[in-house]
């Protein structure tokens, strides 16, 4: 039950793990411990963001603390030690204090390691692929690797290393902001007391140098002193990781892989809309959240029903199309965080209570940021309500591995011809794509019709499903 690495009988290593089947790296987003801190087995050491969720990860034994190898911000390679605690830290030592050894450096660490099973916490594992650390951006090469990791290891274990290697002095947010704008602090020469890196510092190393056609020219005028350089508060960069950059990734793999079509359709839900009233004083659904989207989602899952071949995935490596029978249906939720998807496990099963009270917990776990890694995999179709944005349509990017997406614009109050006159009715546009390899026009229209049909006459939730 537990993920540990011997790399001594006193110091032990905790590698970051692989929280979410194949993800390569995490961001250490808070230490909840510092160096002196006692730690017990269970213990929730710190806070990690993955590309999928956000995750506190427990130490699997108890000690002492004895350093944090990386700070707050951090992108870790999964495989990589985060901390080093003292397991010995209460039993007496001959020697004093100060003269304790040293953990061992990382190379070391792993020739110690066991070459059999070793203990991980459920579902994490770690491969041995991916225990290599990428190289910081922009970082010279160092002829001596062996010197270099020994300055790392001794500065960690609070001993001064060698000048030659001597880390940079820098305030954490100059520290941050060189991390962002992919500049190594060593290669910066400091202007600041005591020879410490400032944030103009770092600002003037991203400056592009002057082309030879421009340099007399700049020589020849003066910038006014205390001039603030131009790009300084009209730009800010923002690094792209954790969601940001796995919802980047999915989605250009998405667009250009799947053949998108989206069709679209106008429709009066009025008579939706006056179910949804008459639900919510309904006691079969007291205590869960009757909206809009809940009776959308139980359309999509009755047209599933009716043309299930929709509900299906392309598999490349194959050459097959998969047809699932059973839908997890995915709901994009916009959180601090950024997007997510994580989806309703076997919603087809579900009845109407069921799915609102499953639905509820799911947006608001979303917005808490506790959605799971497991949450967010394996969905089959997706739903995005663009419409609490007042958005009346857009063409939505399907979910990678799914064969369809439905897009719900906003339900505005608009003339409608209804029993052959002009009336104030409730509409609203729906829009589905779907991966044209799996889904023709004619099954994707007939399901975008049902969906229609269903929100028109919701009374066809009981004759069709």
């Amino acid at each position: 039950m537990t993920m540990t690495t011997d790399t001594s009988a006193r110091y032990r290593e905790f590698k970051m793990p692989d929280v979410g089947e194949g993800l390569t790296e995490a961001e250490i987003l808070k230490w909840y411990v510092q160096p002196g801190d006692t730690v017990v087995d269970g213990q929730v050491v710190c806070e990690v963001e993955t590309a999928k969720a956000a995750v506190e990860l427990p130490i699997p034994y108890d000690g002492v603390v004895h350093a944090l190898r990386f700070d707050e911000g951090t992108t870790v390679d999964v495989g990589a030690s985060i901390i080093t605690v003292d397991v010995a830290a209460g039993t007496p030592s001959e020697a004093p204090a100060a003269a304790a050894p040293a953990p061992p450096t990382e190379p070391e660490a792993e020739a110690a390691e066991p070459k059999g099973r070793q203990p991980v916490l459920v579902g994490y594992g770690v491969s041995e692929a991916s225990t290599k650390r990428r190289p910081r951006r922009g970082a010279a090469a160092v002829p001596e690797q062996g010197a270099a990791t020994a300055a790392i290891q001794a500065e960690m274990n609070g001993v001064p290393a060698p000048a030659a290697l001597s880390r940079p002095l820098a305030k954490p947010p100059v520290r941050k902001l060189a991390k962002d704008l992919g500049v190594d602090l060593a290669t910066i020469t400091p202007t600041g007391p005591d020879g410490i890196i400032t944030r103009e510092d770092v600002h003037a190393a991203t400056a592009p140098a002057p082309s030879p056609q421009a340099a007399p020219v700049a020589e020849a005028v003066q910038a006014p002193v205390g001039a603030t350089p131009a790009v300084a508060g009209r730009e800010t960069r923002i690094p792209v990781k954790g969601v940001r950059k796995a919802t980047a990734a999915a989605m250009v793999g998405s667009a250009f892989t799947a053949p998108h079509v989206t069709e679209f359709v106008t429709v009066d839900v009025t008579r939706t809309m006056r179910l949804v009233e008459e639900l919510k004083s309904d006691k079969d659904m007291a205590g869960v959240r009757v909206n809009p989207l809940l009776l959308v989602a139980k359309a999509l899952l009755v047209a599933i029903k009716r043309h299930p071949d929709v509900n299906a995935t392309w598999d490349e490596a194959a050459q097959e199309i998969v047809l699932k029978h059973y839908v997890n249906l995915g709901i994009a939720a916009a959180t601090p965080r950024g997007l997510l998807v994580p989806n309703i496990k076997d919603a087809h099963d579900k009845t109407l209570p069921q799915l609102a009270e499953s639905l509820g917990e799911l947006v608001s776990t979303a917005r808490e940021g506790k959605t799971t890694p497991a949450a967010m995999q394996g969905g089959t179709v997706t739903i995005t309500n663009v419409g609490v944005f007042g958005v009346d349509t857009g063409t939505p990017i399907l979910n990678p591995g799914e064969s369809a997406i439905l897009a719900v614009g906003a339900i505005k109050l608009q003339p409608w011809v209804h029993k052959g006159k002009v009336k104030p009715r409730q509409v609203t546009t729906l829009a589905l794509s779907f991966d044209h390899r799996l889904v023709d026009g004619e099954l994707g229209s007939k399901v975008l019709a049902d969906i229609a049909a269903i929100l028109e006459q919701p009374k066809r939730l009981i004759t069709w499903g």
